[in-house]
């Protein structure tokens, strides 16, 4: 009996998309506004989510506090009200998509959680646009 626990949390970030082996004109073609030189910001809402069997002695998946304090402690601190390209060492050599973001975020809550779990990132980089990884 598999059983899907989710948290969700929100951070607020900067970036700019951009493609340094590219003209300036292929950049603005392609990534419109978002290669503004000067950045630009979403409020990010991200759901964390873990399957797996529950727990016979505490009924649980898996802690939930635990997993806030995951989150907050690896992701939130690392990303909330920075500038992603500038601010962290994950976006140094990776464009900051939604989809870039969520699959990094994957990979640092990925070595905290215990591997028998399935791990799903969920976020929003507006109330319209959402990516999930991984994507089955």
């Amino acid at each position: 009996m598999k059983v899907k626990v989710s948290r969700r949390e929100h951070f607020n970030a900067a970036h700019r998309l951009h493609n340094p082996a590219w003209t300036a004109e292929k950049n603005q073609q392609v990534f419109g506004k978002c290669n503004n030189p000067n950045y630009h910001g979403h409020n990010y809402e991200l759901v964390v989510s873990l399957i797996g069997e529950p727990n016979p002695d505490t009924g649980y998946v898996y802690d939930l506090k635990v997993l806030s304090d995951l989150i907050k402690e690896n992701v939130l601190k690392k990303f909330d009200h920075k500038n992603l390209n500038l601010d962290t060492e994950y976006f140094k050599d990776i464009n900051p998509t939604a989809e870039n973001i969520a699959v990094m975020i994957w990979r640092i809550l990925r070595q905290k959680i215990d591997s028998n779990l399935e791990l799903k990132i969920t976020l929003y980089e507006t109330e319209r646009n959402f990516v999930e990884y991984p994507a089955a």
